[in-house]
Order: C-alpha cells, then structure tokens, then sequence
C-alpha cells in the first residue's frame, strides 16, 4: 500500500532536482563567453596599439640613420635637386674623400687613442673603488659611496672654468694624456655606483674560500671577483664607451688648439662647418656614417651582455 506513495514521492524530487534553480538560467554562460570575447577584443586591440606604437618609435629612431647612410651614397650635385632623394647610384669615392680629404680616418684614429687610455682607466679605476666600498666595512665607507653617486647629479658644465684652470696650470690643454684623464673623471662616478651595486649581488663564499686559501686581497679581486663581475663589466663597459666616443664637450674645451688633435665628434662638427664654403655633402654624410658604424657593431656584438649585466642584480 505504501509502494505507490513512495514512488510519486521519489518522482517528485527527481523532478526537482533536476529543474533549474529558481532565478537561473543558462545566460550566465552566455555572458560568460561574451565577457572573454570582449576582453579578448580588448587585449587584441592594446596589442595592436602598442605595436604599432613600437613600429612607429623604430620608424623615427632608425629612419633618419638609415636615411644617412643611404645619403652617403649619393654625389654632391644631387643633393641641390632632391636633398631627400635616394641613391642613383653609389658612390664610394665619398668614403675616400671623408677618410682623407676631409680627414676623418686622423680624428677617428685620435678618438681610437684616447678612448683606449680613458676606458681602461675607467674600468680599472672604477671597479677597484666599487669593489671596496661593496665587500669591506671601514669608517667613511657610505660618505664615499654618496660622494661618487652626488658625482652622477652634478652638471659637468657647471666645473668647465675649474677643469680648464686646473688643466692648464698642470700644462694638460691640448694633450691627449689631459683628455684622458678628463674622461675618466667624467665617467668614474657612474661606473663607480654601477659596479658598487652589481658586486653585492655576488656571492661572499667564494671571496672567503680564497682568503682562506692564502690568497691576497689583490688576487682575490682580478683573479676571483673580477671574473665573477664580467657581465656587470661589460655592460658598463658598453656604456663608457658610448659616451666617451660622442663626447664632445670636453675635447671642445681641453682640445681646440690643433685641428689635427680633433676627436671624432669635433672633427665632424668642423666638417659640418666648413660645408658652407666647400659644399662636399657625401664626404659629410659618408664621415657620419663611418661615426656610427663603431657604435652600431659594438652594441650589435654585446647585445644580450648588457642585458645580462642589467638584470642579473635583480635576478640574484
């Protein structure tokens, strides 16, 4: 008697159960999809801005290098009809006349000179400081520290009159040695701080394993630390030599007696000059291009070690 009641009962609450909640529906899904679509719209629409925002910035960054390069190519006698005009032909002899006529191959060989002297010191100079300041605690090492990093914010053409005092009273104008020593005063104090904050990334184990040994604290630094450094370095490395090969301030200052003593960047601001009178536009861009090769290669070349050196210290 009681089975058929049980039965009803039992449909009843399959029926239920498998009802839709009251208030719901499958929409929610629906929605849910549509919410995805439109965030993805969204993401699909902010990747294609920021790309081409980055082939625009490319376009202005590269254009007008790439135009320089190609202008180099092109005769005098072209640049009254189409200044911005594309090669005919190319004309190598440019190249010649901006190598010898118009001597940029004797200003680049000075620049070779001097960054040769000046970065080395920097380099050496500045990672014996950084390593100093970074691995030993002694009295004044923070004020130290602070003096080399107040170095970065101070404006170099604030101390133009007291370098050329200085330089003159110790018979340095005009000398490649007075030059040299500029630069490395000039870049110490950032390759000081740069190198200080990437040799306490390194780890102390080694630097105490060697001590241990009997080494001295000279063989410990070029031949334990030193090596241990070499991304940090390079990467500084890359960035003294940048600023140190268009440099231009202080050779105007230090070195603008003797025309045969110019640095690159002063030799081709004279060349630029002297085109008002003599009008040799390929050897003008042909000298500009021949300035930027070496920067292009070197970056080109230690491409992935400066990003090495300027994410290790904040990946380790």
């Amino acid at each position: 008697m009681s089975a058929e009641p049980m039965s009803t009962d039992a449909a009843a609450v399959a029926e239920k159960a498998a009802a839709p909640a009251p208030g719901s529906t499958t929409r929610p899904h629906a929605a849910g999809g549509g919410g995805k679509g439109v965030k993805g719209g969204e993401s699909r629409t902010l990747n294609a801005f920021s790309h081409g925002f980055l082939v625009l910035w490319v376009i202005m960054a590269a254009g007008p290098l790439v135009w320089v390069a190609l202008t180099a190519f092109r005769p005098t006698a072209d640049y009254l009809g189409d200044p911005m005009g594309l090669p005919t032909s190319l004309h190598w002899e440019n190249f010649v006349n901006a190598w010898t006529e118009a001597k940029v191959g004797r200003y680049a060989l000075n620049s070779v000179i001097i960054l040769a002297g000046s970065l080395t010191g920097t380099m050496l100079l500045g990672s014996m400081a950084a390593y100093v300041i970074a691995r030993f605690t002694f009295p004044g090492n923070r004020f130290i520290f602070l003096l080399f990093a107040g170095g970065m914010m101070f404006p170099v053409i604030l101390a133009l009159i007291p370098l050329f005092t200085i330089m003159d009273n110790m018979s340095l104008l005009d000398t490649r040695p007075g030059l040299i020593i500029a630069y490395i005063a000039y870049s110490l104090p950032f390759t000081t701080f740069f190198l200080t904050s990437f040799f306490r990334t390194l780890p102390s184990g080694v630097q105490e394993a060697a001590m241990i040994d009997g080494a001295s604290h000279t063989r410990t630094f070029f031949q334990v630390m030193l090596p241990m450094a070499k991304p940090g370095l390079v990467s500084i490395g890359i960035f003294n030599f940048l600023g140190q090969w268009n440099q231009y301030l202080l050779p105007l200052l230090l070195n603008n007696d003797d025309e045969n003593n110019y640095v690159l960047p002063q030799g081709l601001a004279a060349l630029t000059v002297s085109q008002g009178y003599a009008g040799d536009w390929g050897a003008l861009f042909a000298g500009l291009t021949l300035a930027m090769v070496p920067v292009l290669v070197v970056y080109a070349v230690f491409q992935r070690q400066v990003q090495a050196g300027l994410t290790a210290g904040a990946i380790k």
